[in-house]
């Protein structure tokens, strides 16, 4: 898969342009027409497989600058649940420093581990009250990321901020505010769609 600007270095590529070659990478990896049952267990059209593109080399420096530009001054580190959030959280963490900043990434377990620490969650330990952006690569109802969100304020984290790389704008953002958390995307399914029928995949 070629750069979408010939042999400039990722790191300083224009985040429009790189906007619009996540889009593209998206349409081309990761979106699938078809029948489909969610992990919210609604049926669906279509299925976005995140990891597709999370987990690709330049979908991975794509996705952590454009998390990292959207992230408040005074992040304190990023976090999300495994798995889908994994290859996010270490992508911007990592990024996060060639950019002069060192944000640490967090990774919260679906279920406690049943040794050692038994902890929830996985990476740095925090000041109290430090603040955690909770990130995530697809957002349907919201639930998945919202369990992140209660184990980080459980261990004593300010989270009032999701961000995603896809919303499929099937609840998860009403559901966002009703919990008084800002909640924004970087591209809605309509952007999705729009592109891959442009793309004529």
């Amino acid at each position: 898969m070629q750069s979408p600007v010939g042999n400039i270095p990722y790191p300083t590529i224009d985040l429009t342009i790189l906007r619009q070659h996540l889009l593209d990478l998206l349409c081309q990896l990761a979106y699938k027409e078809g029948d489909f049952t969610l992990s919210s267990g609604q049926k669906s059209t279509y299925y976005i497989n995140g990891k597709q593109v999370t987990l690709h080399p330049e979908g991975s420096v794509a996705t952590g600058r454009i998390l990292l530009s959207m992230l408040p001054d005074d992040t304190d580190a990023v976090a999300g649940l495994t798995l889908g959030a994994d290859p996010i959280v270490s992508s911007v963490s990592v990024i996060s420093v060639y950019e002069g900043k060192s944000i640490p990434a967090l990774i919260i377990r679906k279920e406690a581990k049943g040794h050692g620490t038994q902890a929830y969650i996985e990476g740095a330990t925090l000041k109290p009250g430090a603040n955690v952006v909770v990130l995530e690569d697809v957002v349907t109802t919201g639930q998945s990321a919202m369990k992140a969100v209660e184990r980080l304020r459980a261990a004593g984290y300010t989270v009032d901020r999701v961000l995603t790389l896809v919303d499929r704008e099937q609840g998860g953002a009403e559901f966002y505010a009703s919990q008084g958390l800002n909640f924004e995307t970087i591209f809605t399914i309509k952007d999705l769609q729009a592109r891959y029928r442009e793309l004529g995949l």
